[in-house]
């Protein structure tokens, strides 16, 4: 590297945010969270089993926040500075991209495509760049999509980078405010600008017509005979380099090589984290960069400069060990502001996300993430390792036996800081039929693949378990939020594929917990800090959680059938405590979203999810993580559909379907419904043991649960299916027949 502007300047900075008011107000619905359980324990022996589960919920919820209390505490305010970068430095790292696809259906394949041509056309040195697009699906369409836009890329990589274009992806540039070119821009570039969009078209429209024909009424060429009659479950490895870049330019386009790995049905695949350590180990054997990004198929490159960014933090960390990888936020294109749905994560990412990065470093989370190759190959900081040190017997029985493997996996432990070299320059293509080796199936039997290095099996959120293994080896990551974002997905807009996800989610987070190398495992034993820790329990407790949920769901109405307390009577001073939990945790949630510029309606939207969530699709998760642990039962990975839906005038608008991660929200809401009746029925009769803060919660549990309330009522994809609310019903009438058995 040539230094051309002083060194003393630095790449990036990390301040800390003053927020001593936040941390006050946090510290003080802390105490009155424990004033309420001294409280109720104090009192326990003058009330029944409802005041018991109150306490154990309650202690429960304390234990949760003295978790976000201490995840929030060290906010920070990056900042990554490109221009120095550019200004400092004369060669760049290369960077090997991922972009994983696994159904052509549920992942329409203009949408991957979308995702390559961002990626492709990005500032940075097309020579020092290969794209590799893993599709599970094994998608003839696919592929034949990714041909087609490598033809389109040679056109709009140079077109985006001669008038410096903010927006890459080609179906958000051609939508919206940019569907004319703009009125005060040149002749030339308004006559460029039609031609490009005339050429996206065809594009679209060739894929559009490929996707709805059947496979075997394609009439593809012959480089597309190897798609024939194929099983997506059951066939050889393919991948084919479908472009390039044979004389190293760097304004041209960069390598892009399409990957199906191989799939028996006798061989576990490990899904994503499957898929990603074949990527892994074809580019070791193909282009070997020192960095690698991954991305699903669905987050495509909003801002051009994202790959310098990432660049400020590993160039201009003082020590390796400060930047293992580098996360950008997961963020969503064309959501609605008020957030219906409770999935856009902002919040998430404002203050939880902010945090995380004051103490060890934020999660890998599984898409828009930088990784150094050598940490993901089991590196760990501060590691002296010579090239005599890695014997063939050594690496074979680690990495596997394919010696170009080894050869790259030693020069990439034992290379140092020497990043630049890494680059293979041998040809692409010459090293396809070796490529075919490591991608096979049974490659890594034997091996430390899953197990010790790569994208570590044994879950569906395989991001958050290999963070967690990198943390615990003492590497520390770095949160990166340019502006304008690094990358936009799409979020599910529907109530089912967002129940999916959610379920998906918290199923495999709980299993980590059981894992040898869960957190606690990982500071016990490790060098994973007891606040990371902490943090990392926040989200894998998530599972759990639905428990307590629904047991404090309950309870109100419980109350009101038994004709029994929960909470002091409205009169009494100690009704003070609920009350000031109450309303000082939800103004002081209001407060954030208002500081994050966010409407109130999404955060009472987030408000409601959030207990939807743990009350439906957490508890699924948390019954599907359990039956797996017992060994019943394997996890299956279920793809979120990609579907943006936003012509509909009722987008947003909650939808549901017959599964039966409904019924449990279905059944608690019949239940307070009911208690209410019987309430109102038994108001007259003297002594009445419940108050006015049982009836509040009972109706504020109805109000959680409104979106359902209106399914009820509602008819087609905007109601609740009949069966799902008779097995509710008859759930709910068994559950108040119980209690009155027993009160």
């Amino acid at each position: 590297m040539a230094p051309k502007t002083p060194p003393s300047l630095p790449l990036y900075e990390v301040k800390y945010r003053n927020n001593i008011i936040s941390r006050g107000i946090e510290l003080f619905i802390l105490f009155l969270l424990f004033s309420l359980l001294a409280y109720r324990f104090f009192y326990l022996k003058y009330h029944g089993f409802q005041w018991l589960l109150a306490l154990i919920c309650e202690s429960w919820f304390t234990f949760l926040w003295i978790i976000i209390v201490s995840t929030k505490w060290s906010q920070v305010e990056p900042k990554t500075y490109p221009q120095r970068l550019l200004e400092r430095i004369s060669a760049f790292p290369a960077v090997d991209m991922f972009v994983t696809t696994a159904d052509p259906v549920l992942e329409p394949p203009l949408i991957t495509v979308n995702t390559v041509l961002s990626l492709l056309a990005v500032d940075y040195p097309a020579n020092k760049l290969a794209c590799y697009v893993s599709d599970d699906g094994a998608s003839i369409v696919t592929y034949y999509s990714l041909v087609e836009a490598s033809k389109f890329a040679k056109h709009w990589v140079p077109f985006c980078k001669k008038y410096n274009i903010a927006l890459r992806a080609p179906f958000r540039y051609f939508s919206g405010n940019s569907s004319s070119p703009p009125q005060d821009s040149s002749l030339e570039f308004q006559q460029e600008w039609k031609r490009m969009k005339d050429e996206y078209k065809q594009l679209c429209e060739k894929i559009e017509e490929a996707s709805t024909q059947e496979p075997e009424a394609c009439d593809f060429p012959g480089d597309f005979a190897v798609f024939s009659s194929i099983d997506p479950k059951n066939h050889p490895s393919i991948i084919k380099v479908i472009w390039e870049n044979k004389e190293s330019v760097d304004d041209g386009v960069p390598h892009l090589v399409y990957i199906s790995r191989e799939k028996r049905p006798q061989h576990p695949h490990h899904a994503k984290a499957g898929a990603m350590n074949v990527l892994i180990r074809v580019s070791g054997v193909m282009t070997n960069a020192p960095f690698m990004l991954n991305v699903d198929c669905d987050m495509y490159a909003h801002n051009p400069q994202v790959v310098l960014h990432a660049m400020c933090y590993f160039l201009g960390a003082k020590d390796e060990k400060d930047c293992a990888f580098v996360q950008f936020p997961q963020l969503f294109y064309d959501g609605l502001k008020e957030d219906p749905y409770g999935n856009q994560l902002k919040i998430l990412h404002e203050y939880l996300g902010r945090g995380m990065s004051g103490i060890q470093g934020p999660f890998y989370q599984g898409s828009g993430c930088f990784h150094r190759r050598k940490v993901i190959y089991g590196l760990s900081p501060h590691d002296k390792i010579t090239s005599g040190e890695l014997q063939d017997e050594y690496l074979q029985k680690t990495y596997g036996k394919s010696q170009k493997l080894l050869a790259s996996v030693a020069k990439t432990l034992s290379g140092g800081s020497n990043i630049i070299e890494q680059f293979n320059s041998v040809s692409v293509s010459s090293s396809v039929e070796i490529a075919h080796q490591v991608g096979s199936c049974g490659f890594e039997f034997g091996t430390g693949w899953g197990q010790k290095f790569g994208l570590l099996y044994g879950t569906p959120t395989e991001d958050i378990l290999t963070g967690i293994y990198i943390h615990s080896r003492g590497w520390k990551s770095a949160y990166c939020l340019p502006d304008p974002p690094a990358f936009l997905g799409c979020a599910p807009s529907t109530g089912p594929t967002s129940m999916i996800q959610q379920k998906r989610w918290s199923t495999g987070l709980f299993e980590i917990l059981f894992h040898s190398k869960s957190p606690i495992i990982g500071t016990l034993f490790g060098k994973l800090q007891l606040r990371q820790c902490m943090a990392y329990l926040h989200v894998l407790l998530w599972s759990m959680r639905s428990i307590f949920e629904v047991c404090y769901a309950i309870l109100p109405a419980y109350c009101l059938i038994t004709n029994s307390s929960l909470l002091p009577k409205i009169n009494e001073s100690s009704m003070l405590i609920p009350t000031s939990i109450f309303i000082i945790y939800n103004l002081y949630g209001l407060s954030e979203y208002v500081r994050a510029n966010e409407p109130i309606e999404a955060w009472l939207n987030n408000q409601k999810m959030s207990r939807i969530n743990a009350i439906t699709a957490w508890l699924f998760g948390f019954g599907s993580a359990t039956i797996k642990l017992l060994g019943l039962s394997e996890t299956i990975f279920e793809v979120t559909k990609k579907d943006q839906d936003d012509t509909n005038s009722d987008f947003g608008r909650f939808t549901f379907d017959d599964s039966p991660i409904f019924v449990p929200g279905t059944t608690i809401l019949l239940l307070n419904l009911s208690a209410m009746f019987i309430g109102l029925l038994d108001f007259k009769k003297e002594n009445i043991e419940w108050g006015l803060g049982e009836v509040i919660c009972t109706m504020w549990v109805v109000f959680i649960f409104w979106t359902f309330l209106k399914g009820l009522l509602a008819k087609g994809k905007y109601g609740i299916p009949t069966p799902t609310i008779l097995k509710s019903g008859a759930l709910a009438l068994l559950i108040v027949h119980l209690f009155q058995i027993y009160q």
